[in-house]
């Protein structure tokens, strides 16, 4: 599935975001140095930003047209996101998490079924316990599943390894490597990491300062 990042500048605090590309990659890394618009980009095709202007379309479906006054709400766009700090809800068990947002149309024995979901991640035992008694790397297959729950038809995913050590890099590595394989969705995938990138990724485009630097397809 193809998406379209046209037109693209959102002013920044030291420098604007300009991007002007076409991805077809299964999986493209977003790669950069901390501070080049990584998260901001992502930000901006979930909806959670406004930019100056964009087009931005995912498959056939427009999500962002500012010349038409077009902007869909994150709700209505399909995508599934998996931010820096994860935004799990400390209040609610694993199981409630996983839920929420969960669409009635991931029914059992569907791709996105909550039965299928949590096996592929294997959290079927995580579901009782309270959400602030997981590990790091069992936060982060909570949210990947729960991003996964929501039906998406594309995952976004924000620097998913970074707050964990090496041991258990490797482990949750070898999870998205599991999902990338089980769901085939176009996913984006940012990182500052070379080694992750060529684990996971077959296409990568390259951000400096808001710009564009080098975009370049690859074997995963």
């Amino acid at each position: 599935m193809k998406l379209l990042l046209k037109n693209i500048t959102l002013p920044l605090a030291d420098f604007v975001l300009e991007v002007d590309v076409e991805l077809s990659s299964q999986v493209t890394a977003i790669f950069g140095a901390s501070g080049a618009g990584k998260t901001s980009l992502l930000d901006l095709i979930a909806g959670l930003r406004r930019p100056r202007t964009a087009f931005i379309q995912l498959g056939e479906r427009v999500l962002t047209d500012t010349a038409r006054g077009l902007a869909l709400p994150p709700r209505l766009r399909e995508i599934g996101y998996v931010p820096q700090d994860l935004a799990l809800f400390p209040h609610l068990p694993v199981r409630k998490n996983l839920l929420y947002g969960c669409k009635a149309a991931a029914a059992s024995g569907s791709l996105f079924s909550f039965e299928h979901v949590a096996a592929v991640l294997e959290i079927e035992p995580l579901a009782g316990r309270s959400v602030t008694e997981l590990s790091g790397g069992e936060k982060q297959r909570v949210a990947l599943a729960r991003a996964l729950l929501a039906s998406p038809k594309l995952l976004l995913l924000d620097e998913p390894l970074a707050s964990l050590d090496a041991a258990l890099k490797a482990k949750i590595m070898g999870y998205l490597a599991r999902v990338r394989d089980e769901f085939r969705l176009p996913m984006l995938y940012v990182s500052h990491d070379r080694r992750e990138i060529q684990s996971l990724c077959d296409g990568v485009v390259e951000l400096e300062r808001g710009q564009v630097l080098a975009r370049a397809n690859q074997q995963a």
